[in-house]
């Protein structure tokens, strides 16, 4: 796995290859499988994702009973054009909602990165694909995009919230789906890089406060900004506006931050919203329901 996103595209320069190619390759050769047969994977985790959408339950609400419903509210909301978000981006905001309340609600979902940051990768990339017109396979290679992000995340910081809080979960999605979403658009290795770098530095700090120790509050409206993060970071990167700070920086210090935040606002829901009076309000309820 590539540890540096300046050494794939160092790769990329160096073999012509494109950066969605040269990161299938190295997971060929350290799976010890057939390109053919990492292509195919690739794809059923993105029908799997799309699958994820599709199935929503407008109807069903968590165990918790803290979160459900809501996808389909902002949907209606949506469909009387009241939203101050044009349509691509109101479509992505609903999908996010749809996909992580799904999650909550112990419907199948594809963690990527995180259960937790479940919605953001399906609400930017179905999205992109409806409004470009993709095929799967397209769509299958910047997922390829994503994971070679993703690696490189996870090799130098972190995709948990309880060790880099919630910034090494929303963020780490955010810039997954940041990378791709360039990718969809023509924009080459570099930025791609930049989008990714944005959005983790948009996000960077981000704590992990679960009410009740629970992936429903905050964090599945999370999904919501991490995947609006995700496309206005594209779209600067597309502009030709990029990070200052070189991305594989933005992910050190990423996990510097994540190292100082304290054991209370790492997911141990001992902090943040967590420790509002409310939030311990409904922990204790839950815990006396239980």
């Amino acid at each position: 796995m590539y540890t540096s996103l300046e050494d794939i595209i160092a790769q990329c320069k160096k073999t012509s290859l494109p950066f969605w190619k040269v990161v299938q390759l190295e997971d060929c050769q350290e799976s010890d499988i057939t390109e053919e047969a990492s292509f195919e994977k690739m794809k059923s985790i993105y029908q799997a994702m799309k699958e994820s959408d599709e199935n929503y339950d407008a109807t069903l609400r968590s165990a918790s009973g803290m979160v459900g419903t809501d996808a389909e509210k902002l949907r209606q909301y949506q469909a009387n054009n009241r939203m101050f978000c044009g349509g691509f981006s109101s479509k992505v905001m609903v999908r996010a909602l749809r996909v992580a309340e799904s999650n909550a609600c112990m419907r199948r979902i594809v963690a990527a990165p995180t259960a937790g940051s479940c919605g953001v990768m399906p609400a930017v990339l179905i999205t992109v694909q409806e409004a470009r017109g993709l095929s799967d396979d397209e769509m299958t290679r910047a997922l390829y995009v994503a994971s070679g992000i993703g690696g490189v995340i996870a090799a130098r910081a972190s995709l948990a919230g309880a060790e880099g809080g919630c910034q090494a979960e929303i963020g780490s999605a955010s810039a997954m789906a940041a990378g791709a979403a360039v990718y969809l658009s023509g924009g080459d290795e570099t930025a791609m890089a930049s989008a990714c770098a944005i959005a983790l530095s948009n996000l960077m700090g981000l704590v992990c406060d679960p009410v009740a120790g629970l992936v429903e509050v905050p964090c599945v409206k999370r999904n919501v900004i991490g995947a609006m993060n995700a496309i206005s970071s594209a779209d600067l990167a597309l502009a030709g506006i990029l990070s200052r700070i070189p991305p594989d920086e933005v992910i050190d210090a990423m996990k510097s931050v994540g190292h100082m935040m304290a054991p209370q606002l790492r997911e141990t829901g001992q902090g943040g919203l967590a420790a509002t009076p409310t939030g311990q309000r409904l922990a204790q309820e839950l815990m006396e329901n239980e």
